[in-house]
């Protein structure tokens, strides 16, 4: 189906900018720097200046990332590791093919880990907790290292949906002992294909991940450990490079698409609408994603498609412990909120090329269904 308003436009991202994109790309393949070569270097060192840490080492996929946080920062068998439901899968999969045990407390009001269930959730085998930085809004930072900081457990943040957000002036992947990125196509900052990173002030947790990304392997041709291979291909370092000098326009953008969606959704009773994009405060935020809740929600889809809207459910439609398969449903009782919310939530199209007279389009459609 041609949408009048598709859910992400590709083609209109990468013609933006085709030319720099493919002349880049060109010299970089010219000049035979396939892997592991300068051009991964530079980006990794100013991925790292834009978060605010001293290290950055590109990875295959944001996945990838956490897992190796987590195992660089010596989390393993037998550890339990604190985080939400409402996320993507790979979340609870990194910390599940780290050797640990996801543990999953329930979301506030802003659909991220809600602080006054984290303390309870803290048991003698909790080693981490892991925020999920979701829609591109920060959780309570100061609250979580607060705790992290009295129960001594280490913080990875899973950053995937936050690249340039900030909670205090701080940046997103710099307050924990690592952050995870994913590079993936539909996010802010993406790539043509899979790529992520983790970012880290700990000089030992960067070296880690340095050997764990390229089967363990040390400068003298050694081994130093059983390991893996995630290493981000130079392809991709270098259309990440080039697309980090236009990010804060991209930021902005996104910014200014969501203050339009906020007044012009405004008064209808049957939505939630996320925070807004304030000025000033703790949250400077980036909506990766514009997620509302919605009374009659697949009433709403439906209306919204017949019109040519592409929308999104999140994770298709559930949360982590609703996939039975995974064998965390036992945590449904401690997430009533993470419960109510699945069946109302629903993505709308947020991305820096929507134009103002789609957002007031999308904006229209939804006011039309509810009869507003």
């Amino acid at each position: 189906m041609a949408y009048k308003v598709p859910f992400i436009d590709y083609p209109a991202h990468y013609g933006q900018h085709r030319q720099e994109l493919l002349d880049r790309i060109d010299r970089m393949l010219s000049a035979g720097d396939v892997m592991l070569r300068g051009q991964l270097r530079d980006f990794e060192a100013h991925y790292a200046a834009f978060v605010g840490a001293a290290h950055c080492y590109g990875v295959g996929n944001g996945t990838d990332g956490l897992q190796l946080a987590l195992l660089a920062a010596g989390i393993g068998t037998g550890d339990e590791v604190i985080t939400v439901s409402h996320t993507m899968v790979a979340t609870a999969a990194a910390i599940h093919h780290a050797g640990a045990t996801p543990v999953l407390v329930d979301i506030a009001g802003d659909h991220l880990m809600d602080m006054d269930r984290v303390e309870e959730a803290i048991t003698p085998r909790t080693k981490a907790i892991m925020p999920v930085h979701l829609n591109g809004r920060l959780c309570d930072m100061d609250r979580l290292m607060g705790i992290a900081e009295k129960h001594r457990l280490l913080v990875v943040e899973d950053a995937a949906q936050a690249v340039g957000a900030s909670f205090n002036a701080t940046k997103a992947g710099a307050f924990g002992i690592a952050g995870a990125f994913s590079f993936y196509p539909a996010k802010i900052l993406g790539t043509y294909g899979d790529a992520g990173a983790v970012v880290t002030s700990d000089p030992e947790v960067a070296e880690r991940v340095r050997l764990l990304r390229n089967h363990g392997r040390t400068e003298t041709n050694d081994v130093a450990f059983w390991s893996f291979n995630s290493r981000m291909d130079n392809l991709h370092a270098v259309i990440l490079d080039m697309k980090l000098q236009w990010l804060p326009d991209w930021l902005l953008r996104r910014r200014e698409i969501a203050q339009q969606y906020q007044e012009m959704l405004a008064g209808v009773s049957e939505l939630v609408l996320p925070p807004a994009p304030a000025e000033e405060g703790v949250h400077h935020d980036v909506f990766q994603n514009y997620e509302v809740e919605a009374e009659d929600r697949d009433g709403l889809v439906d209306h919204l498609r017949n019109a040519g809207i592409e929308i999104m459910l999140p994770w298709g439609g559930k949360a982590v412990h609703q996939f039975a398969n995974l064998g965390l449903g036992h945590f449904a009782d401690r997430l009533p909120a993470t419960e109510r919310l699945f069946p109302r939530l629903l993505l709308l199209p947020m991305y820096c090329e929507l134009a103002d007279g789609q957002v007031e389009y999308v904006a229209k459609a939804v006011r039309g269904f509810y009869g507003s």
